[in-house]
């Protein structure tokens, strides 16, 4: 479908009536700088002045998105495209198999349970029927060991608090199981019950934006009261730590995580075989992170980036956990380790190469066997299964490939076809190239491209440009139903992976934080200038795009270089880096950023490129914000502040705006409906503000 062009002349003369943000004389003192917080009042998500607000800044975008005349064309599209049965890979517990499925529209995934591979589905756990709207979405879900309890969590309005219940997997029916205040946790069978971390109840107000401490370790028998739960774990010197426990799959040790920051983690193991066992330190510090795959006869195999920037499996004796002790079982490769599974007496690995996957399979004592050949090149995910198991699962998607699942077997080394998601889609007019340009100082950066085989680089391409770059997490190709419309309008869709990702390994990622930070938004301003000078694109046809760190980036960029773009989403973004720290989870991200109270160079580093602070009068893109009223990961007041900093500094004739999601949080659970909205209305700002017309 081709691109048309629209006039631009009485758009862009249009002005905008942006309600007035009241200022406040608020003022804080940094190393002998003060700087003012003018809409700190915007911190305080329960006053009626903030409620009023918010309703005034949505009724000026909703009022804007209403008057685009292609919108409900988009919509209508997007949601036929939509429309397909999604499915997961199956998994066992006990005799019963479990699989997870979407009809194509449904607001919430669907879990259905089978006797036997292929055999009749049984409706087990339906989300969608816990809330009208379908904000009450399936956080977490895990079976016993035995099969015999299937342990569930819910998340309401998109908030990170979980609430977790039980369901008895024979009766299909609930028991009185209801426990609360669960946060960053998953159910660690055990037994009669399960190990889980939760916080104390937050003061009256707070729950949404007050920060979240003293975490700890309870156990959960299943049929009992919250209130009889054992506290197994705390540590009150430290409230600051979070703690999270495991067990190994043959109920020898629990493995208690303990983190301080999105990087780094201590572990601590018990001999769950002896009662008066002690909890053993095996790590105390935070320098390299830890993950145990398994306990196998005796050794605890370990992934980690102790000494390996990529990654390894080492061997700790939990008999003798000195770390001189430890041994190494797969070394360090040129790619990255990113996943262990343990199945049919085989370690299947999972790296990446230039972000995307591979694997590779060794037997138990380290020796390489062979790799697994996969059909495209994209992103892989499953592998489940326990050790005496002969086959087992994996899904493999890529940017223009909806999810197909993969039956693997152990013994053979073959892979054959499972099922795929039912979709009406042909992706072989489409392309996907990777390509590496180079960033402001000589780093070679990758990215992938998608467009139409018969695309001209002529320039009049719109595309859209998507990063993230932090936090050690590395983007790969995917496959998304919202990109379609993009795609089949003639656009081009960019994934670039920045430096602060996971995407080569720790060093990688040391080399987007802290106060190399800028690398990041250098390396996301180099990708723009090459689909620039490469032809995909102009300044009058690029749009960019991130969310939460990526909300960051997009908003760090547009104040640096307003001029390379045409529009920006800043999603869910940490606009304000002076005070990051101080709302919920916060504080575990000064790992990668550091924080305004470390040292006045650390200090100066962040304010000058926090979005909220670096906003000056200029002719800025158009821009749409986008957050949720109930996001308590980044709370939403980030950007308040920074839409009130561009509605107040914007000279130019451009929409600057914000688009607040209300019964949503960060992202996870979001229901299709509010998800189907959501890109509606960010292709309708994009297409309209490049004065690109969809062809419906």
């Amino acid at each position: 479908m081709a691109c048309g062009t629209s006039s631009e002349k009485g758009k862009q003369e249009q002005k905008f009536n942006y309600p007035e943000t009241a200022k406040v004389d608020t003022v804080d003192t940094y190393f002998g700088t003060t700087v003012a917080d003018p809409y700190r009042w915007l911190e305080d998500d329960n006053s009626e002045e903030t409620k009023a607000w918010v309703k005034a800044e949505n009724a000026v975008t909703f009022g804007y998105l209403e008057k685009i005349p292609f919108r409900e064309k988009i919509k209508e599209r997007l949601t036929k495209v939509w429309d397909y049965e999604k499915i997961s890979a199956p998994f066992k517990k006990g005799e019963r198999w479990f699989v997870s499925k979407n009809d194509g529209l449904q607001n919430q995934s669907v879990i259905y349970l089978l006797d036997e591979l292929g055999g009749k589905e049984t409706l087990f756990l339906d989300p969608n029927t816990l809330s009208e709207d379908g904000t009450v979405s399936l956080s977490h879900f895990s079976v016993s060991k035995d099969g015999k309890y299937a342990g569930y969590g819910i998340s309401r309005g998109g908030s990170d608090w979980n609430e977790f219940f039980v369901r008895d997997v024979e009766t299909g029916k609930d028991l009185e199981d209801h426990i609360q205040w669960v946060k960053f946790s998953g159910m660690a069978w055990y037994k009669d019950g399960f190990f889980y971390s939760r916080y104390p109840e937050p003061k009256e107000g707070d729950a949404l934006k007050g920060m979240n401490t003293n975490s700890m370790v309870y156990y959960h028998k299943v049929g009992t009261p919250q209130s009889e739960d054992q506290l197994f774990y705390q540590d009150p010197a430290h409230p600051n730590w979070g703690f999270s426990a495991g067990i190994t799959e043959d109920d020898k040790f629990m493995i208690i995580s303990v983190s301080e920051s999105t990087s780094g983690n201590a572990f601590y193991i018990k001999d769950m075989s002896n009662p008066k066992s002690e909890i053993v330190k095996v790590v105390e510090d935070f320098e390299s992170d830890f993950s145990v795959v398994d306990h196998d006869n005796g050794r605890l195999l370990v992934m980690t980036n102790f000494n390996a920037p990529k990654y390894k499996i080492i061997v700790i004796d939990p008999k003798n956990p000195a770390r001189e002790n430890w041994t190494d079982l797969v070394a360090e490769k040129e790619e990255v380790l990113t996943s262990v599974s343990i199945v049919g007496e085989r370690m299947i690995t999972q790296f990446m190469k230039d972000a995307h996957d591979i694997a590779l399979v060794f037997d138990m004592n380290g020796t390489f066997l062979h790799t697994i050949d996969f059909p495209v090149l994209g992103s892989v995910s499953g592998f489940g299964g326990k050790k005496e198991d002969t086959f087992t699962f994996y899904t493999l998607t890529s940017f223009t490939t909806p999810s197909e699942v993969y039956k693997y077997d152990v013994a053979s080394n073959t892979s054959e076809f499972y099922q795929k998601s039912k979709i009406d889609f042909d992706p072989t007019p489409y392309e996907t190239k990777q390509v590496f340009f180079t960033s402001k100082d000589g780093t070679k950066v990758p990215m992938f491209i998608v467009h139409k085989k018969d695309m001209k680089l002529d320039g009049s391409n719109p595309t859209m440009l998507y990063g993230y770059g932090g936090f050690n997490i590395s983007l790969t190709p995917s496959f998304s139903m919202r990109w379609l419309i993009w795609l089949e309008n003639g656009g081009v869709f960019v994934m670039a992976n920045l430096r602060g990702g996971g995407e080569y390994g720790e060093e990688w990622h040391k080399a987007g934080t802290l106060m190399q930070k800028q690398n990041v938004f250098d390396d996301f301003i180099g990708a723009a200038e090459y689909l620039i000078d490469n032809k995909y694109t102009s300044p009058e046809k690029l749009a960019i795009m991130g969310g939460s760190n990526g909300g960051l980036l997009v908003g760090a960029v547009v104040n640096q270089r307003p001029d390379l773009f045409k529009v920006a989403f800043p999603a869910v973004g940490v606009m304000d880096m002076l005070r990051y720290h101080k709302f919920t989870i916060g504080r575990y991200w000064a790992t990668d950023y550091g924080t305004s109270e470390d040292s006045p160079e650390m200090f100066n580093y962040l304010y000058n490129y926090s979005p909220v602070h670096t906003v000056k009068a200029a002719a800025y893109p158009s821009i749409m914000v986008t957050t949720g009223d109930h996001d308590d990961r980044v709370v939403p007041a980030h950007s308040f502040k920074y839409i009130a900093e561009l509605q107040k500094n914007q000279t130019g004739n451009n929409p600057v705006m914000i688009r607040i999601e209300t019964d949503a949080g960060h992202g996870a659970g979001t229901p299709t409906t509010k998800t189907i909205e959501e890109y509606t209305d960010i292709m309708a700002f994009a297409f309209y503000n490049m004065g690109v017309v969809p062809k419906y």
